[in-house]
């Protein structure tokens, strides 16, 4: 077991889980990732780069606080997670749980998943601490995965692509399906979250199942 998974279960959480944010477009579906984490008694590592802090002022009107502690306050009180459920990471925060293989969660999701991010993640750079976080993930046979938003994708994008996913990663794209009728953007939104919450094998019920929408 896991430094992560004991410190969790200690604090009276299920698991803890690693949630990226990068500056794709896509900040709705990251909101709604870590409401549904808390929702499910998960502890959430935020790792969020400083361009995601302008795509989240830009897309939702919230401005999330540079300080990790002060952003650690800020989701807890947004979300009304409990104490220590959230914690935020800064980019340089080295000996942070998720830096380590002896200590970071199992599973990680990045949420929106930029192509800079993710051609970084491909080749094994560690400049910040998301793409640590990413890499130490991958090491440790974990369970990395990259929500990309971009379009088109270039070749480039699609061998970055390509080489995660034969590492594992599983590479789900922020491409809402439409047969389950939607009615706003919020049912777009937890079309993809719904699908990622499956794969993190975390029950859902935000999202209606093939052939149960009607």
């Amino acid at each position: 077991m896991s430094e992560s998974i004991k410190k969790a279960s200690y604090l009276g959480f299920d698991s803890a889980i690693t949630v990226a944010v990068t500056g794709a477009s896509g900040a709705p579906y990251a909101l709604r990732l870590i409401e549904c984490l808390v929702a499910a008694n998960k502890q959430v590592y935020v790792l969020m780069s400083s361009a995601a802090r302008v795509v989240f002022d830009t897309e939702v009107n919230i401005k999330v606080p540079g300080n990790p502690d002060a952003a650690s306050e800020f989701f807890t009180e947004h979300f009304n997670a409990k104490a220590q459920q959230i914690v935020v990471f800064g980019k340089e925060q080295w000996f942070s749980p998720v830096a380590s293989g002896s200590a970071a969660p199992k599973q990680m999701v990045v949420c929106p998943c930029s192509t800079g991010t993710l051609a970084a993640i491909s080749q094994g750079m560690s400049d910040n601490l998301i793409e640590r976080a990413a890499d130490v993930v991958i090491k440790e046979k974990g369970q990395l995965v990259l929500v990309p938003r971009e379009t088109p994708f270039s070749t480039i994008h699609l061998r970055n692509m390509l080489s995660l996913s034969e590492l594992g990663a599983t590479i789900l794209p922020a491409a809402p399906g439409f047969y389950h009728e939607p009615q706003s953007i919020e049912d777009l939104v937890d079309f993809i979250v719904g699908r990622i919450l499956d794969h993190l094998e975390i029950g859902q019920s935000i999202m209606p199942r093939w052939g149960y929408q009607k």
